[in-house]
């Protein structure tokens, strides 16, 4: 090598040749036929026994590590003046070191900007090469320019509470700069500010709209109540965080689950406070004068007042006590609507109905909805398969570990079916809306992708019967899930949609080595969409049901119209659901016993072929399912008796 000429490996920002001319001078590509005087060679290389890690989400760092590797680039022949300039550009706190990189061409002798573990304990602190420290980092720095850019410089107490205001309209801004740089880019400052400085969101075009002014108090409402969640759930996220990541069973599973579950218990068995703190501000905060952000300010204010450290402490002690881990991925979506099943259109016109309260969601976007309930996976759901942001009527579906509509971004929310029921139980309780349908989703194992089969028919009317809405009308027990129609669609040919498959991805973002998606980036969910939402309901033992099911007969589609065109004993089976369903008969004592011991083969055999949860859980689950069974049997035999409504 000439002496006036080194290799320098580069890993960091440098790896953009844009950034690389603008520090040195020279730019760098892959190919020689695209060299000149000005362009030098660049080629693919790793730095072996060491790793890289960003503490402070602005700048990459490479220190020692055994058995890891950094992936970058080796840059040839780089002029000693070039060097001088990238030396300046790196700053003090980098020490530039000769080291051997690895390329396709053999091992390279290379110059590239290390620090030692020292030095980074001296800035960071013992854990920098912690993830969480780089999340707690970056959200330190969108506090930071909160503060520069929201009344700045003033430090009283009412600025404070803006800032946090202003930061709960800016929640999905932040969420997604948290998720897209977790694992990868750190986040410069330009990229940041640019991200953050976005307008505030208003509701004063709504003043001149007549349609929108009779419903603007109650999603007001709505608002206040949101954000006194967020905040509360916020402050067990920051107070309580040793215990709950010890109470996560894996980086794959929503982090805030546990959270949310203390947060919707502290909030509902404070429902009368609650009450009248939006019932206060209805009466001195009339909307004509105040904007988004000062009822936001509002709720932000007032949630000092409902948390407390002991009673959010006591929450986390008896969820902790009461949890019942399995290995199955679990996660769930509600739709509430006080329209019911006339939501939807053509329904809504043919009944005419209308929603005094919220008219059918149409205004969620106005009031910032999207952003504030982003915890709880909020949005709204007309069921056309759209997902942009557009005013629209449909139903407020939550779904706990959704991060993006538009990605299908998701993570299971748990794989715990006591957390999971008392989740749903508490969201029916905190919304003021009427519960409508469940949905409950089951990650599907690598070896049953491809395997799936059909439920027996007398399996699905034991379904239905648990969950698909039984109830009595003109002196008959029907299930209404069915009788509404409301799961059948007409899309592509009549199907039902009591349980489908689909796609999620839980991973943003690339893996450094391989700069693609992890193999486990990609699931495969089984969601059952037949079950009714009511609001005194508990549906742990049909959670465990439909996981024993899984597990033991990895039912498929049902059913698609694709199975009922091909299929003409499927499809018998269909027009015998449907006359079932709107005249029940009785479940035989032989098909509940199937039943129940498919549900128990499933259980058993979830660890490995031994059971993942005690036996005395399982047990309790296939004994309540049983009896519910035998319930339906016994309802139907009064109603045809005429002695039960």
């Amino acid at each position: 090598m000439h002496r006036q000429k080194t290799n320098i490996f580069i890993y960091g920002s440098l790896r953009d040749s844009r950034v690389f001319q603008s520090v040195s001078g020279y730019s760098f590509a892959r190919k020689p036929s695209k060299l000149d005087r000005k362009t030098l060679l660049a080629e693919p290389a790793f730095l072996p026994d060491h790793r890289r890690v960003s503490p402070d989400n602005v700048y990459w760092y490479a220190v020692k590590a055994p058995n890891a590797r950094i992936e970058g680039l080796v840059v040839r022949d780089v002029p000693l003046a070039a060097l001088a300039e990238i030396d300046r550009y790196e700053g003090k706190r980098y020490q530039r070191e000769t080291v051997q990189v690895h390329t396709a061409q053999g091992t390279v002798e290379a110059q590239a900007y290390l620090v030692t573990t020292e030095s980074m304990r001296k800035h960071f602190g013992d854990r920098f090469h912690v993830n969480l420290i780089h999340e707690l980092w970056l959200r330190k720095r969108i506090e930071q320019f909160l503060k520069r850019r929201t009344r700045p410089g003033e430090r009283s107490a009412d600025a404070e509470i803006e800032r946090q205001a202003q930061r709960e309209l800016l929640a999905t801004t932040e969420r997604d700069l948290v998720m897209t740089h977790y694992h990868s880019d750190a986040v410069p400052d330009y990229y940041l500010e640019r991200e953050l400085d976005r307008p505030r969101p208003s509701i004063r075009h709504l003043l001149g709209d007549p349609k929108a002014q009779p419903y603007i108090r109650y999603y007001l409402t709505l608002v206040v109540r949101q954000v006194l969640l967020n905040q509360v759930e916020q402050q067990i996220q920051s107070r309580f965080r040793f215990e709950l990541e010890h109470m996560r069973n894996s980086e794959r599973y929503y982090a805030r689950s546990v959270s949310l579950l203390a947060a919707l218990q502290i909030i509902n068995a404070n429902s009368s406070a609650v009450d009248l703190l939006t019932e206060r501000f209805l009466e001195t905060m009339p909307y004509e004068k105040y904007d988004l952000i000062d009822y936001v300010k509002y709720a932000v204010r007032a949630s000092k007042s409902i948390f407390e450290s002991r009673v959010a402490e006591a929450h986390l002690t008896r969820i902790r006590s009461n949890l019942q881990p399995g290995l199955i991925p679990l996660g769930f979506e509600l739709e509430l609507s006080n329209l019911g099943p006339a939501t939807i259109e053509p329904y809504r016109s043919v009944a005419n109905a209308t929603d005094p309260a919220y008219d059918g969601f149409r205004y969620f976007y106005d009031f910032g909805l999207d952003v504030l309930c982003w915890k709880l996976g909020g949005y709204v759901d007309d069921h056309t398969g759209a997902g942009e942001r557009a005013r629209r009527s449909g139903f407020l579906e939550i779904a706990p570990g959704r991060l993006s509509i538009a990605g299908e971004l998701s993570r299971p929310a748990t794989c715990d079916p006591w957390l999971l029921n008392q989740l749903i139980h508490e969201l029916v309780a905190f919304f003021q809306v009427r519960p409508h349908s469940l949905h409950l989703s089951f990650q599907l194992l690598k070896n049953q992708i491809d395997t799936q089969t059909v439920l027996p028919l007398g399996f699905v009317k034991c379904l239905l019967a648990l969950g698909g809405g039984p109830e009595h009308k003109r002196g008959g027990l029907w299930v209404s899930r069915m009788g509404h129609d409301e799961i059948t669609r007409y899309r592509v040919g009549e199907e039902l949609v009591f349980a489908h498959r689909s796609r999620r991805n839980w991973f943003l973002g690339v893996d450094e080595i391989a700069n693609k998606p992890p193999a486990q980036a990609t699931t495969y969910i089984q969601q059952y969409k037949f079950i009714r939402l009511e609001r005194r309901a508990n549906y742990e033992a049909l959670i465990l049901c439909l996981k024993g099911l899984q597990l033991a007969l990895n039912p498929g589609d049902y059913l698609s119209a694709e199975q009922l065109q091909a299929d003409p004993g499927l499809r018998e089976q269909y027009e015998q659901l449907k006359r079932w369903s709107h005249e029940p008969t009785q479940i035989s004592a032989q098909t509940i016993s199937r039943f129940v011991q498919a549900v128990q083969r499933g259980l058993t055999n979830e660890r490995h072929h031994k059971p993942a949860h005690s036996l005395h859980y399982i047990e309790w689950a296939l004994g309540a399912i049983a009896t519910q069974l035998k319930m339906f049997n016994q309802q139907l035999r009064k109603a045809a008796n005429g002695t039960d409504g």
